[in-house]
């Protein structure tokens, strides 16, 4: 498995304009309602077994997410991007990481786009509306984890002003 670095995006010189969603796709935040959708995406987003073996799996852990296992779900911060009423892709967001070994500011937990909705910005888009709603809403950072070789990844993370971070501990 591939070691996971902590970046972090600090906001006091973030401008927080929100991006235009791109024609025919509809941003917004999450909601518990989303449950099914964000199981089947979280699920066929990846190749089976790397996030979740089976789609019930999948659904299981966005419920988890959801009833605050990684922390306080922050919809506001967690939004997701439509196509004709179907959610293609997603941020999740929590307000605290609860693992000892990162940062104390809000901390994004998944990122996933549907396989035929990659390549067209909407990470970037995602990522960009939570960082507007933790500006926004006072915060000072928002974190999150990437896989060292994950280089794709790891360039978008960058690109919006993220860096690495380096506990304390």
């Amino acid at each position: 498995m591939a070691k996971l670095l902590t970046l972090i995006a600090q906001l006091h010189e973030f401008q927080p304009d929100a991006p235009p969603s791109p024609q025919g796709l509809v941003v917004r935040p999450s909601k518990a309602a989303d449950l099914q959708q964000l199981g089947t995406l979280y699920f066929e987003a990846y190749e089976p077994g790397i996030a979740c073996d089976s789609l019930d799996e999948a659904t299981d852990d966005i419920k988890a997410s959801f009833d605050g296992e990684y922390g306080e779900y922050w919809y506001e911060a967690s939004p997701v991007v439509e196509a004709d009423g179907c959610i293609v892709s997603a941020v999740m967001t929590v307000r605290r990481a609860p693992w000892d070994d990162t940062p104390d500011c809000p901390f994004i937990i998944e990122l996933f786009t549907a396989r035929d909705h990659r390549r067209r910005g909407l990470a970037r888009l995602l990522i960009r509306h939570c960082l507007v709603i933790a500006h926004r809403s006072g915060e000072t950072a928002v974190a999150l984890r990437v896989a060292e070789d994950n280089t794709p990844a790891r360039a978008l993370y960058q690109s919006l002003g993220f860096s690495d971070w380096q506990s304390l501990s």
